[in-house]
Formats: C-alpha cells, structure tokens, sequence
C-alpha cells in the first residue's frame, strides 16, 4: 500500500479501502475453498496501485472488484481445478456491470427498430427535417437555412413526422410518445 501521507495513500485510502469488506465478502461466497483470500485481496492492492499511478480511471471499486476476481481465476486456472460450481448464478457475477441487464438492452435495441422503421417510412423530406432535428439537435432555423424552406414549414414537417410516427408504433402494437 502507499504511504497514507502521499496524494496516492489518500486516493487509495479514500476510494479502494472502504470496499475491502464486500470484497472479502464477494470473494468469500465465490471462491472460499479454491484460493487464499488475503492474497487474492493484497495482489489486487498491488495492481490498482500499479494501475493508477500510471493513469486515472473513474471506477476503482469496478476495477478492484474485476482485478481481484481475474486474479481469483488465474489462480483457479494455474491449479488447473476443473469444478465450477464456485461460479454460482451467474447473475451474481455481474456485481460489477453497471449497464442495463439483458432484458432492458433487447427491449430498447427493438424500441430503436421500430423507430428506425417508422422514421425510413417517412416522405423524404419530412424524414430529412424529423432527422435533422431529433438526431442532429438543429434548431428549426437552422433546419429552415440549411433546406431553403420556411421556420413554419419545418415546423409543420416536424409534427406530421411526429404524428406518421406515433401511429407506425400505434399499428405496430407499441405506443411510445417522441419528445417534440
């Protein structure tokens, strides 16, 4: 560990000590019996220290945890221990994963589909003006200067979009509302 006075030894003390217990614990309930905890805890110690003195990163607890579980396997690998059933539900072994689970990633990855499919039936130019707006963030001014068109005709554009939108969903047994 790094002497508690340096700028590192407060990093290290503030943002990696406080989660040694759960990862005692972690490490514990997946790996009691097939490694040595404490070394498994004070190599991975060694590594964040290693890891941050050479750059930053915003997810040390992320970083600890994933160190201290690679080096866990490792260890089970060397000693070539063929069970598996430390592993658990797998499920648990997402502790570290801090995006959405599979369900939400599919429900939104279909939602995207669906939008993508309501905005390709889209007449051209309202298609160009709905994208120009919702994907690009112009301003309706913008949109307006960029087309050679009317603010009101963009406008006008971009509620029909909305609504040909809504009713592609509406038929399509989804009824998401998009943001105007």
């Amino acid at each position: 560990m790094p002497p508690p006075d340096s700028e590192l030894g407060r990093w290290f003390s503030e943002h990696v000590l406080p989660h040694e217990p759960m990862l005692r614990a972690w490490l514990r309930q997946r790996f009691e019996r097939q490694v040595d905890i404490d070394d498994i805890v004070q190599e991975a110690y060694v590594r964040i220290v290693r890891a941050r003195e050479t750059s930053a990163f915003t997810a040390p607890k992320a970083f600890l945890f994933a160190t201290a579980r690679n080096l866990a396997l490792d260890r089970l690998r060397r000693h070539e221990v063929s069970r598996t059933d430390f592993l658990g539900e797998i499920d648990t072994l997402n502790v570290l994963d801090e995006c959405d689970g599979i369900p939400e990633t599919v429900a939104r990855n279909q939602e995207l589909a669906l939008l993508t499919e309501a905005i390709q039936s889209l007449p051209d130019r309202c298609r160009q003006i709905l994208t120009l707006r919702k994907l690009y963030g112009l301003s309706h001014r913008e949109i307006a200067e960029r087309l050679g068109l009317s603010e009101s005709t963009v406008a006008n554009q971009i509620t029909i979009g909305i609504e040909k939108c809504t009713d592609y969903f509406s038929e399509h047994g989804d009824d998401p509302t998009p943001d105007r």
